[in-house]
């Protein structure tokens, strides 16, 4: 493969969206009671004004990779992103006979237990999780059924939803037969 294949996140229901635009809403009228009770005070009302907007800033931000997140293969490994947990994976550091094609909601014991870093948010999952089964993965779900599983000899596997999970997945295992 000397060019690249890019693949796109199967984009984040509406309900990832309708939470996100809950949590803006809750976060403004915070924002609105501070004011109030603060009884106008500049430095309550600005700390107040930049969590606010850094949290609003933030949640956007998760809205548009859940949505426009891509990863992409090319002859030297592995790329994620955009995002907070976007990265570069080297060929070598994947173990390509362990890549498989999942459905979650069939492989129980793959399905993500616990957050440690990430957003965990309904409808998409970003971020380090940790496995039903106790291993380490970074996530990049919004579909169950549609999940690309790719262990590294760093101790992690990478979770990701494509539509062409099957084409991924072989793209990945024909690796080790070009050398």
């Amino acid at each position: 493969m000397n060019e690249e294949k890019k693949y796109a996140i199967i984009p984040a229901s509406a309900s990832t969206f309708i939470f996100l635009c809950f949590l803006g809403i809750l976060l403004m009228a915070i924002l609105v009671t501070v004011f109030v009770i603060s009884d106008h005070q500049p430095a309550g009302i600005a700390i107040t004004l930049v969590v606010t907007l850094g949290l609003l800033i933030l949640f956007v931000f998760i809205g548009y990779q859940a949505t426009h997140a891509v990863f992409t293969l090319n002859d030297r490994g592995l790329k994620l992103g955009p995002g907070l947990y976007g990265r570069f994976i080297p060929r070598e550091k994947i173990t390509t006979a362990g890549v498989k094609v999942l459905d979650l909601k069939l492989e129980k014991g793959y399905q993500p237990l616990w957050r440690m870093n990430g957003a965990g948010l309904p409808g998409y999952g970003a971020g380090w999780f940790k496995l039903r089964n106790k291993k380490k993965a970074l996530l990049f779900l919004t579909n169950y059924s549609s999940v690309v599983y790719i262990p590294t000899t760093d101790k992690y596997s990478v979770m990701l939803s494509v539509r062409e999970a099957d084409e991924m997945a072989d793209l990945i295992r024909r690796w080790d037969q070009r050398g």
